[in-house]
């Protein structure tokens, strides 16, 4: 999409301004990008969802918004999600009630938060975004590649970590994918990202038990090669979630959006197509 066509705004929260770049006319469909990379993420997506307001979300501490100066949770960025939301600043971004969720792994963690609220959010789609903690294996990882993360920033090693863990084999060989993941990881300072990690990762719980208060209408989605949520763990967390369904988009880790944007913007325009 041309960037004529999108508008920077800095939307005051109470984890400091959030970058947001607004889009396009319709119904409001926020894009919330995952942990360690931002909004670019999702900019394969704006050209296929023409006749949708969009609202591209950088998560505090990442991307083009302000810096984390402490440890945070994924509960209250999903307060700051409701003061973009809700906040003096949301009619400039086109939101005039409920919209549309579309949150990418540290998105889809916030969308939960909202999702048992009708009067923030229309309909929840969540992708790559397990209910679980993090697993033991990624932890034992994360505790080595910290320190560096803190001290020299996203350098080579963590850089390395960081592909496997967000991408699939082919798109780490995608010089074009791989250059939108690591010119999110220079934006934010190293302290910030470390924070971030810590907050939004690290500290993430267990939420499969409060699945079953989400009250709009959810879409689960997984790529096929995410080894900490396969498409059977999105079909289980489905299940508790009345009226939800889950669907795999082939040739994607946990970066749907960047790596299979055609594929997860079809899924997208189907389950909204239901919704009437």
């Amino acid at each position: 999409m041309p960037t004529d066509l999108i508008t920077s705004h800095r939307v005051r929260t109470r984890l400091g301004r959030l970058h947001v770049r607004t889009t396009g006319t319709g119904p409001a469909t926020v894009l919330w990008a995952s942990m360690f990379v931002d909004g670019h993420t999702m900019d394969g997506l704006l050209p296929l969802l023409p006749d949708r307001r969009l609202v591209v979300v950088d998560g505090p501490g990442i991307g083009g918004s302000d810096p984390l100066v402490r440890r945070s949770t994924i509960r209250e960025a999903a307060g700051a999600a409701v003061d973009l939301l809700t906040g003096p600043q949301a009619g400039e971004l086109g939101i005039d009630g409920p919209v549309d969720w579309v949150g990418n792994a540290f998105g889809g963690h916030v969308g939960y938060e909202l999702a048992g609220d009708p009067a923030l959010l229309r309909t929840l789609v969540a992708i790559s975004a397990p209910t679980e903690p993090v697993p033991d294996e990624l932890r034992r990882q994360i505790a080595v590649l910290a320190p560096l993360l803190r001290a020299l920033g996203p350098v080579g090693p963590v850089r390395a970590a960081i592909h496997r863990a967000l991408l699939s084999e082919a798109s780490v060989a995608d010089p074009a994918i791989r250059a939108v993941v690591d010119e999110s990881l220079v934006r934010p300072s190293r302290r910030s990202l470390a924070l971030a990690l810590r907050s939004f990762v690290v500290d993430r719980t267990d939420v499969t038990a409060g699945m079953s208060r989400i009250a709009v209408p959810c879409l689960f989605v997984t790529g096929d090669q995410r080894g900490d949520w396969t498409p059977e763990a999105a079909e289980r967390t489905a299940a508790l979630v009345p009226g939800a369904r889950a669907v795999t988009v082939p040739g994607a880790s946990t970066l749907v959006p960047l790596e299979q944007p055609a594929a997860l913007a079809a899924a997208l325009r189907r389950f909204w197509a239901e919704q009437g």
